[in-house]
């Protein structure tokens, strides 16, 4: 199995590399700006490095060579970034297709949470670009899962997990970066079974006005 992580200097990237390397024999190519400086000690006969932006689809057509999963850390803000990656995936590759993206894209977000929140994001993401995103990849014809993550945050070992489903409200207020990670994780291994889903990720009973941690 071959995964290809774009955007794979980010926090959660980095979460999902070492868990793919501890818990799977995958082999992974991890693409994004500078990563062979910045991403050099996971250089092995198992890891391959791309430099490279958004912008370089000859580079991310390269990248996608028999991938079996590609997953987007970045959150779309550019839709023809995301119209040229689907058609490159739908043209050139089997692959399955995670998109991290955030809550609120169908004004889902619900409970107490909801105007702390709108107040943080300050725009209606359900008319942006985010939700655009995130209609051309329900659009296409590929295997895809889209994650609408609420607030993030750092607690190691915390892998505490509520998924919701399109349609259903988002109440959580937070979720730790390493129970999306994990969360990741069992996508690819197969142990979390979603195919062409789009799903909110949040912690379990943390249904308050705002993250603990504010």
């Amino acid at each position: 199995m071959k995964v290809l992580i774009l955007g794979a200097a980010g926090q959660i990237a980095r979460m999902v590399e070492a868990n793919l390397l501890d818990q799977t024999d995958a082999e992974l190519v991890l693409y994004g700006r500078n990563v062979s400086t910045r991403l050099v000690s996971l250089k092995s006969e198992r890891v391959s490095l791309i430099d490279g932006d958004y912008s370089e689809l000859d580079k991310l057509k390269l990248a996608l060579t028999d991938v079996d999963f590609v997953y987007l850390n970045t959150v779309p803000r550019d839709v023809k970034f995301m119209t040229e990656l689907v058609k490159l995936i739908e043209a050139n590759s089997q692959a399955r297709f995670i998109s991290a993206n955030i809550p609120d894209l169908y004004q889902e977000v619900s409970g107490p949470f909801t105007k702390w929140y709108r107040q943080m994001t300050g725009d209606k993401i359900w008319e942006g670009p985010r939700r655009q995103a995130a209609d051309v990849i329900e659009a296409s014809q590929i295997d895809y899962i889209i994650l609408r993550i609420t607030w993030l945050y750092n607690q190691p070992g915390n892998t505490k997990l509520h998924v919701s489903k399109k349609g259903e409200p988002l109440v959580e207020s937070q979720v730790a970066r390493q129970a999306v990670a994990q969360f990741v994780t069992d996508i690819v291994t197969g142990k979390a079974d979603y195919h062409r889903a789009n799903l909110g990720l949040g912690e379990p009973d943390t249904a308050w006005e705002k993250p603990s941690f504010y």
